[in-house]
């Protein structure tokens, strides 16, 4: 198993190793319906500021993690959404475990209370991963959109909707 030599906050400076990352992970076909990576502007916009994380082995980004608001409305605050992608070369061996495991940290330090996640039932090892770091199937949502990319092309998907509900953020009263 490798180490992770560092976590820490995705900066602009990050942006060509991790849309590097991302589109190996579109290209895949089975991590998302997405088919080509945003610009830094649009993928910076589109995400929460923080937590969003890099991990980083021998100062290379090889996996990152970030979310966006599940909605505006203020009684959704403390609910978003998170992608987690891993460099290719590199998975299998505890790196997204570690930077799923900070990023709730910082999550629950945040104050969010519910991360959600969509993900394709064939994406064993993602289920796997988020399983073992306290999320739950919630729900299945069948044939919700068609793939474009990968072997799966042109087939209708289902996705399964997890969620991990934080035992710090949002127990309260005040919350």
């Amino acid at each position: 198993m490798l180490r992770v030599t560092e976590i820490r906050p995705l900066v602009a400076a990050d942006w060509p190793a991790v849309e590097q990352i991302f589109a190996a992970g579109i290209a895949g076909g089975d991590a998302t319906f997405e088919t080509a990576t945003p610009d830094w502007a649009t993928f910076d916009r589109g995400r929460l500021a923080a937590p969003r994380l890099v991990a980083t082995l021998d100062d290379e980004v090889v996996g990152w993690v970030a979310a966006s608001a599940v909605s505006a409305r203020p009684v959704y605050r403390g609910v978003i959404e998170h992608s987690i992608y891993v460099s290719p070369a590199h998975r299998g061996r505890g790196i997204g475990r570690t930077l799923l495991a900070r990023f709730l940290d910082a999550t629950d330090a945040a104050g969010y209370w519910t991360v959600q996640s969509a993900i394709f039932p064939e994406n064993a090892a993602s289920l796997r991963l988020h399983e073992s770091a306290g999320f739950r199937v919630v729900g299945r949502r069948e044939r919700i959109a068609r793939s474009t990319l990968g072997p799966r092309a042109g087939t209708w998907r289902d996705t399964l909707l997890i969620e991990r509900r934080s035992a710090i953020a949002g127990t309260g009263a005040d919350s």
